[in-house]
């Protein structure tokens, strides 16, 4: 199988983790002076926004060159899903986070329990139905665009702080919108999820008389 740009774009998102998460692990390094410790920080957010930016740029290619496929439907979301775990993580960490902009352990259990739980059903729909269903909703995007922004604003934090006082008040009431969202998300999903498997008990049900 000829993968096309959109999934080429896809897995190079999904390698680009490697680098990130090197680089977010030194960025609290006792190693390292404190302007390599930023030079972490700043090569770590230019990875990230690249990520983000090619997760624009795949969709693109799968829409406008007709390039929609089973594969690029796994592969994105997993990308995505990745991606903040592993930021989510490293900015709750000692060793990753962003001095004064420690993100709540709270907000991270619920964004990754979101993919966790959306995981599980995932599998669970497949042993029942033997189909794969994917089926992106606006709320999942919208979480995802607030998660996404949330931790480029943590990692800009330390510039952006310094001219808008109000930017550490801005970043707390962002968090929790991503977390609120990831809840609605998932219950959002779970119920597409049982009404997809209710139709195909139903139809299987009516085949069979």
């Amino acid at each position: 199988m000829k993968l096309g740009w959109a999934n080429r774009i896809t897995i190079v998102r999904i390698l680009l983790i490697v680098p990130f998460v090197s680089c977010m692990l030194k960025i609290n390094d006792a190693a390292l002076s404190e302007s390599m410790q930023n030079a972490m920080r700043h090569i770590a957010t230019f990875i990230f926004l690249l990520m983000a930016a090619s997760d624009a740029i795949d969709g693109f290619f799968a829409r406008i060159k007709k390039q929609v496929t089973k594969l690029g439907s796994f592969l994105d979301p997993t990308a995505d899903k990745l991606l903040i775990t592993c930021a989510c993580l490293l900015l709750a960490s000692q060793r990753g986070r962003v001095d004064g902009f420690l993100l709540p352990s709270t907000v991270v259990v619920l964004i990754i329990g979101k993919d966790l739980f959306l995981s599980i059903g995932f599998v669970i729909i497949y042993f029942i139905t033997s189909r794969i269903f994917i089926v992106p909703e606006l709320i999942g995007k919208i979480a995802t665009t607030l998660q996404l922004s949330m931790v480029t604003g943590i990692l800009i934090a330390p510039e952006l702080s310094r001219f808008l006082p109000g930017w550490v008040w801005f970043l707390r009431s962002l968090w929790w919108s991503a977390a609120a969202t990831a809840i609605l998300a998932t219950l959002i999903y779970i119920r597409n999820g049982i009404r997809y498997i209710e139709q195909y008990e139903q139809k299987n049900a009516s085949g069979a008389l």
